[in-house]
């Protein structure tokens, strides 16, 4: 077989996905992963053997492909429609792979002296979803990485590198983003460095949500920005949040989210102290 399971290569400095891993990311099988390359929605690489190999930014767009399909209902030609007229930008891709992220948690996994199949089994996901997160720093849900950043005794704040020291000001359009390695969540850091809360703009693409519950530490307060926003505390209690709306609950709670809207959603997320 020409297409393994294999860590990534590295194709002139650039990380490069075989077909499971990229599959994987994206959410599907790698058998649909060949059919959209003969619907002319991708394009990978391929070695002298014939061997897929997928880049980041290809990774981003079979992201994407999945959500329109998923999320979308639409039918390849209007996917690639869709893909035309919002083209391809490194942001996207970097929006998706983060491998920062990814050599992080593997950093912690190994100072622990732990397996993949000792942190998968605890956290509930297969090895192999774990061994790609650490590898490509994406695949996983909101939840799966929060679970990861406190099972390690850390927080995705830290893992994301908001700890190094910034400026007290944050201008318009220039806050960090987040890599996240969640489809449709992008998170800008409205304030850097080591502070007493975590301050952040979400926006949520359509569709987007953690996927489960979790809690921590601490306090939070989110105000709506734009769209609807949906947030479960406790498993039950269920809040539908507009646009203006706000709410404020202790983080030890287990809270589930989602963009309750048919466009975008953007909230304003504070944490109090910065356990997030």
């Amino acid at each position: 077989m020409t297409d393994s399971s294999a860590p990534s290569d590295q194709t002139d400095g650039e990380p490069t996905f075989r077909v499971t891993e990229a599959a994987r990311a994206a959410g599907v099988a790698p058998s649909t992963l060949r059919l959209w390359e003969t619907q002319g929605l991708i394009a990978p690489q391929r070695r002298a053997s014939g061997q897929r190999l997928y880049s980041a930014a290809d990774v981003a767009r079979l992201q994407r492909i999945s959500f329109l399909r998923r999320e979308a209902g639409l039918n390849p030609a209007a996917i690639r429609a869709t893909l035309e007229a919002e083209g391809d930008s490194d942001e996207a891709a970097a929006a998706i792979t983060n491998e920062p992220l990814g050599a992080a948690l593997r950093q912690l996994r190994n100072a622990r002296g732990e397996k993949l199949d000792d942190v998968a089994q605890a956290m509930g996901i297969s090895a192999s979803a774990l061994s790609t997160l650490e590898r490509t720093g994406a695949g996983v849900s909101f939840k799966v990485l929060a679970d990861l950043a406190q099972y390690y005794g850390t927080t995705v704040s830290r893992l994301s590198g908001q700890d190094a020291p910034g400026s007290p000001v944050v201008r318009s359009g220039a806050a960090r983003i987040w890599p996240m390695p969640v489809e449709g969540v992008r998170v800008e850091v409205l304030a850097e460095g080591r502070r007493q809360m975590d301050c952040h703009r979400f926006i949520l693409a359509p569709g987007a949500a953690s996927e489960g519950g979790y809690g921590h530490e601490g306090e939070e307060f989110i105000t709506v920005l734009e769209g609807r926003f949906r947030i479960t505390l406790d498993g039950e209690e269920v809040h539908e949040l507009g646009t203006g709306d706000s709410i404020y609950f202790e983080s030890r709670r287990p809270h589930a989210w989602a963009n309750a809207a048919d466009g975008r959603t953007v909230v304003i997320w504070v944490n109090t102290p910065p356990t997030f």
